[in-house]
């Protein structure tokens, strides 16, 4: 802050007007204005004494709070800055993806049709994707199911990326169907036997592989790997 704008703070602080103040130091209040509005720098240094003593501080004083306020307007800046700059990133670093219903996690199950009418989305910062953070085609589903429970709990939010059967690698987690069916589970390949085998991660007993014979794999369709999941905890 400039020190003529300190100086008429501190009167409108301590006096009920400028005119008022003039008087009280005996200048002419058309000199007093001449200073606020031109500014110290260009005043007689007996009026800028005859000022500061009125005010009750020193030149030295005026000096002061005319660095200490000046660094602090830097420092405000500063921070506004910094946050402004972290607003920034924020909203360049966020993806907002569709939202294709529900899957499960569990026994085979029709998934919900899904049309451009009734998508919804979800937004999630891009640091959390990864390597994958600027792929175009991720898609967000949420875990209907409990076969895989030990790794991605019921009610989970899933981040997937579009894969062909080739691409997938063992033990990678996939949304696929089978026989017109959907489901997400362990994806293993066992040459040996000639099959697929899609294996739950459950507490629950009950769920069971799913094995796949090579030669009935046109009922199979591999749409996507999971490649990130939430996890609310209770």
């Amino acid at each position: 802050m400039k020190r003529e704008e300190i100086i008429s703070r501190l009167i409108d602080e301590k006096f009920d007007s400028k005119r008022q103040f003039a008087e009280y130091i005996n200048i002419p209040p058309t000199t007093l204005q001449s200073i606020l509005k031109r500014g110290i720098g260009k005043a007689s240094i007996d009026n800028v004494i005859s000022i500061c003593r009125g005010l009750g501080i020193t030149v030295d004083d005026l000096e002061r709070m005319a660095n200490q306020e000046s660094d602090q307007e830097s420092y405000d800046q500063k921070k506004s800055k910094e946050l402004i700059e972290t607003f920034r990133a924020y909203e360049t670093d966020k993806v907002t993806l569709p939202l294709y219903g529900d899957i499960a996690a569990g026994a085979l199950a029709t998934i919900e049709a899904v049309t451009k009418e009734n998508i919804d989305t979800i937004t999630i910062s891009r640091k959390f994707l990864g390597k994958y953070s600027m792929n175009k085609k991720l898609f967000a589903m949420k875990v209907n199911g409990e076969s895989m429970n030990k790794v991605i709990p019921n009610r989970s939010y899933v981040i997937c990326k579009p894969i062909e059967i080739e691409e997938v690698k063992e033990d990678d987690i996939v949304i696929f169907s089978y026989d017109g069916d959907y489901s997400m589970k362990r994806f293993r390949r066992d040459d040996d036997d000639r099959v697929l085998i899609f294996s739950p991660e459950s507490t629950d007993k009950k769920f069971r592989d799913l094995v796949i014979p090579y030669d009935t794999l046109n009922d199979l369709k591999i749409y996507a790997k999971v490649i990130w999941y939430s996890v609310v905890l209770d």
